[in-house]
């Protein structure tokens, strides 16, 4: 029998807060190590709390509709790392990265970052994690971390969204306005220099010695 809990959220200066529904075996707990994600933590000044020793960021992906806001809806702000569709969510107040999404609702799905939820319940509620993603891009040897291929999450992904769409409960999700599905916040796109500073970053830590 599936077992269902809410677990709490909340940016660390409190401002922003919410509940996350978790069924178990309905989402995706896994460990991404992109570099678009370690770009973020750095970009917002968090990767020294939210990064892991390999650069991953603990991450649980569910069906759009799973998440509701409490507090701050006006302090939630958004960013395009890249020309990529990915929006990245945070709090404005203490820059704190929140949520991964679609550019706009019509493609439903919400990703949290699992270290704004509950750190008494998080572990027990989530589970462990079924993988870790882009390892290539990890910092160190990650040759032992259990892997999930891309694949396998977009399958399951996949299964999400189509539920979402048919059942309407896309245009239940905080982060997009019910009827045009658009962002609540105007996204804001890097620029070039925000880039370059990133990239100026990476190349200035250079491979791993290890």
């Amino acid at each position: 029998m599936a077992m269902t809990s809410d677990l709490s959220f909340a940016c660390d200066c409190g401002t922003v807060t919410g509940t996350m529904r978790v069924t178990s075996g309905e989402g995706d707990h896994v460990v991404c190590h992109c570099t678009d994600c370690q770009d973020l933590t750095h970009h917002l000044g968090h990767a020294e709390r939210l990064l892991d020793a390999h650069g991953g960021t603990a991450l649980y992906q569910t069906r759009c509709a799973r998440m509701r806001l409490d507090t701050g809806r006006d302090r939630l702000a958004c960013l395009h790392l890249t020309d990529a569709p990915t929006l990245r969510w945070y709090a404005a107040c203490c820059r704190t990265p929140l949520f991964n999404t679609f550019k706009n609702g019509k493609l439903p799905f919400i990703t949290i970052l699992t270290a704004t939820c509950d750190p008494a319940r998080r572990e027990q509620v989530f589970g462990p994690p079924r993988g870790h993603l882009f390892t290539q891009d990890a910092i160190g040897d990650a040759s032992q971390l259990p892997k999930m291929g891309t694949p396998t999450l977009m399958r399951r992904f996949f299964v999400r969204a189509i539920k979402d769409i048919v059942s309407g409960d896309r245009r239940k999700a905080a982060l997009f306005d019910a009827t045009t599905l658009e962002p609540i916040a105007t996204p804001h796109r890097l620029t070039g220099e925000e880039r370059a500073a990133l990239e100026g970053r990476r190349t200035k830590a250079g491979p791993d010695p290890t």
